[in-house]
């Protein structure tokens, strides 16, 4: 995991610095995912369903971004949250999308796998940002 670092004044650091982090490319790896499999769902769930998941699954990977840029740990970390509370809202939606009959349960197992791992990533990160 990339050492934060507070205060940075250059901005090329800022702009490409996050990409590198693996939660980063966990969380966006989960919104491509996303769109992927929400693209199949009625269109009577465009703008309810489909809307709501999109939106929490960019919001995971945009904190993480708005976090990094900031010049402290402590709102890093509070941008975390935000991300780890967009994971959960997420979660719940694919339970339910289950239920709906608009996923199988592969495909549930396969992205719960991937929320799951985002989740300990943004912990772990998150943890890291408030001890040091």
């Amino acid at each position: 995991m990339e050492e934060f670092k507070s205060g940075n004044t250059n901005t090329f650091y800022h702009t490409q610095g996050f990409r590198k982090l693996f939660v980063f490319q966990k969380a966006k790896e989960l919104v491509l995912l996303t769109y992927k499999i929400t693209a199949r769902f009625p269109s009577r769930e465009t703008y309810t369903l489909v809307s709501q998941m999109r939106r929490a699954a960019i919001s995971i990977v945009a904190n993480v971004v708005e976090g990094y840029s900031k010049s402290s740990k402590k709102e890093y970390a509070r941008f975390l949250d935000i991300s780890i509370g967009s994971v959960s809202e997420l979660e719940i939606y694919y339970e339910l999308s289950l239920e709906l009959r608009y996923i199988n349960k592969l495909e549930l197992d396969r992205v719960n796998g991937l929320i799951l791992e985002t989740k300990k990533l943004l912990y772990t990160y998150q943890k890291s940002l408030r001890v040091k």
